[in-house]
């Protein structure tokens, strides 16, 4: 019984491993046959392709520069004395001429009323003795002393008058006002800021460029910049004016450009990279992830057609420039030859894919074998 036992169990795994389920129809292991899927098991890989296309790529110098208002001023108080009364908003547009900070003025006011009395007097005794004079009663250097004393009262009311407004801090141009932390009762003293104004209708943007490049410089030239704040924005603007000299240090020509900022989405303070343009070229270009680096060399994968199938070949190509994702290729391949557009690490040379969007391979078919080398 034991023997017999032994024998069902031999014929079984025999039987199972001749015909059994785990072979496909025919004697072949499922999923290797010549009816196998497309992409699964070693099949033609699916892959999104692109076509190599000339494109104008602009050479251009880029420099760092920090903007700035085209007019800028940080207000402070000509005298020490208390705040009276703030009459902005933090951030507000304020006009030009416009009354920004109060001080109190207690006693410039009454130093302007006297002064003004003084005048008075001193123009009635001004008038008499000029008349006294006109008739002779009184001698041509009295009336001069009087109408000295006269316009002395004068200048004397005008001081007291701009004493009153040194009290008075208003906005010298039209701009937009910043942070402060200044309230009414507050001490104030001179060279102590009280708030910044920013004129940011235009930014001004000064950079430096090297001394050999002067010859492709010139005033009113067009100019695209860059902020970090704002990624994947390009910033238009022009070269407002070059400076009269080179910095003998280092050799570098200070230019000043300028930005228009109707949005005033650009703040004084930041950071700004400027190109500046050096020429045009039109070259082939491919996207830059279509480009495979490895070390010091980049290649691409571009199609070939190989019987009822596609293969891939690896070539080498010279590079050139970046610019807005796609990169120049000077060298190693052609207008108008596909490419494969991405997902470079899941291909090798000269193996067969498929191209995402393209019919599938007729039933049966077979991917074509690389050719060897001659």
């Amino acid at each position: 019984m034991v023997v017999v036992g032994g024998y069902k169990v031999l014929t079984k795994g025999t039987a199972g491993a001749g015909g059994g389920p785990g072979m496909a129809q025919g004697g072949a292991p499922q999923g290797k046959g010549g009816g196998g899927r497309g992409g699964a098991f070693g099949g033609p890989t699916l892959v999104s392709v692109a076509t190599v296309q000339p494109r104008v790529f602009e050479e251009t110098i880029e420099v760092l520069g920090v903007a700035k208002g085209r007019q800028s001023v940080t207000l402070t108080a000509a005298a020490t004395q208390l705040v009276e009364r703030v009459r902005f908003s933090d951030g507000q547009r304020v006009p030009r001429g416009a009354v920004l900070v109060e001080l109190k003025d207690t006693e410039q006011n009454a130093g302007v009323a006297q002064a003004e009395a003084r005048q008075v007097e001193a123009r009635r005794a001004y008038d008499r003795y000029r008349s006294l004079g006109e008739q002779g009663w009184a001698s041509k250097a009295q009336v001069d002393q009087y109408e000295a004393a006269w316009r002395s009262a004068q200048a004397d009311v005008a001081a007291a008058k701009a004493r009153q407004g040194d009290r008075m801090i208003r906005a010298p141009f039209a701009g937009v006002v910043g942070l402060s932390d200044v309230a009414p009762g507050a001490l104030v003293n001179p060279g102590a800021p009280i708030v910044t104004l920013d004129d940011v209708s235009v930014i001004r943007v000064d950079f430096q460029v090297p001394e050999r490049y002067l010859g492709q410089l010139r005033e009113g030239q067009s100019l695209l910049a860059t902020a970090d704040a704002y990624p994947g924005e390009t910033i238009t603007g022009r070269i407002a004016q070059l400076d009269t000299r080179v910095d003998e240090r280092t050799r570098a020509i200070t230019a000043r450009a300028e930005f228009p900022n109707a949005s005033g989405k650009l703040k004084p303070g930041m950071l700004i990279r400027v190109g500046v343009s050096r020429g045009q070229r039109t070259n082939p270009s491919a996207p830059e992830a279509a480009i495979s680096v490895q070390g010091d060399a980049a290649f691409v994968y571009v199609l070939q057609s190989r019987g009822q199938g596609t293969m891939v070949e690896q070539r080498p190509i010279v590079t050139g420039l970046r610019q807005h994702g796609f990169v120049e290729i000077t060298d190693g391949a052609k207008p108008g030859e596909r490419i494969v557009a991405d997902g470079l690490n899941k291909i090798q040379p000269g193996q067969p894919v498929r191209v995402a969007g393209a019919a599938p391979p007729a039933a049966g078919a077979r991917p074509a074998t690389p050719r060897p080398a001659a």
